[in-house]
């Protein structure tokens, strides 16, 4: 009850009691002043139940300002560098300097990510937030990260490995201009997300050759059982077609999860050509089992293609791309998943602690063409197998220590094109990361 409408009832109370004063004794004047306090403190006792049973949303919006610094080093050798004949090289770099500043009042909430580089800055994330539908979803508006690939959705300050599989890298755009709605629904364990986005991503400028938009519809459903703490069956399914306006489709689609090398092992031109894509169409399955301090993950993703062209060779092609992951903590600690998100993070308040983790994974870019040799016209492109093996070291929330080894190997027709004779890569990877 409202300060206001307790004083008003005890006025009336008071006023009440005051206009028969005159023909009371004072014994019965002194009854009803013991009734009337009584009454405002009965008053005031249920006003305080009130409030316990439903508290006040925050007059005044919450404020919050944290970021992350990742200084990474690499040495690599082989395909990893084969500009240079597969002479080892290494560089020392900061993977992300970000920073966030995020807040809410009621039923909104914003987030704005920045990252810093040399001489440069950059909006990763710039997000409002609508969550007053009561059992209804939630909308999000601004630079979204998009609901694609388990493993693109993992922050980079969890992933157990420095750098992401190259399904991920391949498939998610990450952050993109547009609006979403997800909701969780925890009767069942199912949750849905779906979205529109400017599709300025994998070679497209956004705008086809009328300077129209180019649109991408994204979703993502996925289904979750968490009885208690570690156990975790996680499935999920996601679906993306994206306009491409008639831009070419960027050659590269991954690095080989090794990052700053001057050559990309992934790569669908190699060896060909390129072209036109008037739109493509991703879909992706995602699978991962928890128990305890061991967490396997795995996802599978297929890419095809539409040209602008019926004639060129590349249309209706098909690429493909998997991955198996597994970690465990070798101090006892489990992993954190998030139902609301359906993404996994690591351990809260982790100190202390040690966490192996190892990935296979492989990224088919390579055309064949078959049927159509005869007429001249020759295979293209890469497929590249990557094993990573990692330890991290965490020595508290906010400070961990990482080292990988990864090896690659690159194959397909267009491998002496990309790549020439340095077939194979070895590298070394390692990660100071600090959150603040």
């Amino acid at each position: 009850m409202p300060r206001l409408t307790l004083l008003a009832a005890a006025t009336a109370v008071a006023f009440t009691g005051f206009a028969h004063a005159q023909d009371l004794t004072p014994q019965e004047l002194q009854a009803q002043l013991t009734q009337l306090t009584q009454e405002v403190n009965q008053l005031k006792q249920q006003q305080a139940a009130n409030a316990t049973a439903t508290p006040s949303k925050p007059s005044a919006p919450a404020f919050e300002i944290g970021g992350r610094i990742q200084l990474d080093y690499n040495l690599f050798n082989g395909a990893y560098n084969a500009e240079h004949n597969g002479s080892s090289a290494q560089d020392i770099f900061p993977r992300r300097v970000r920073t966030f500043v995020e807040g809410e009042l009621q039923d909104w909430d914003y987030k704005l990510l920045l990252e810093f580089a040399e001489n440069t800055a950059e909006i990763v994330m710039a997000r409002m937030r609508y969550s007053g539908f009561e059992n209804g979803p939630k909308l999000q508006f601004g630079k979204l990260r998009e609901d694609i690939s388990l493993d693109a959705l993992t922050s980079s300050n969890h992933i157990a490995l420095i750098e992401r599989s190259s399904l991920a890298d391949t498939v998610s755009p990450y952050f993109r201009w547009g609006v979403s709605a997800y909701q969780y629904f925890p009767s069942t364990g199912l949750r849905y997300a779906l979205g529109v986005y400017k599709n300025d991503a994998f070679g497209s400028d956004g705008k086809d050759e009328t300077d129209d938009l180019n649109y991408a519809l994204s979703s993502r459903v996925t289904w979750s059982q968490a009885k208690e703490p570690g156990q975790v069956l996680h499935a999920g399914l996601w679906y993306s077609a994206r306009q491409m306006g008639g831009d070419d489709l960027s050659a590269s689609f991954a690095r080989g999860e090794l990052r700053e090398t001057n050559t990309r092992l992934i790569n669908y031109v190699a060896g060909g050509e390129t072209a036109a894509i008037d739109h493509l169409n991703q879909a992706g399955l995602e699978l991962a089992f928890q128990h305890n301090t061991l967490l396997l993950q795995g996802e599978y993703a297929l890419r095809s293609l539409n040209t602008q062209d019926p004639q060129s060779v590349l249309d209706g092609e098909r690429y493909q791309a998997y991955y198996l992951q597994a970690s465990y903590f070798l101090t006892g600690e489990q992993r954190s998943y998030s139902k609301g998100s359906a993404v996994f993070s690591q351990p809260k308040g982790v100190t202390h602690a040690w966490e192996l983790a190892a990935r296979f994974s492989s990224v088919d870019a390579s055309s064949d063409f078959q049927g159509i040799q005869a007429q001249g016209i020759r295979a293209q492109g890469t497929r590249a197998q990557t094993y990573t093996l990692g330890v991290s070291y965490y020595f508290n929330p906010k400070i961990k220590v990482m080292a990988n080894y990864i090896h690659s190997t690159v194959d397909g027709a267009g491998t002496i094109a990309l790549v020439g004779n340095e077939d194979v890569g070895d590298a070394f990877a390692a990660r100071l990361q600090y959150v603040f």
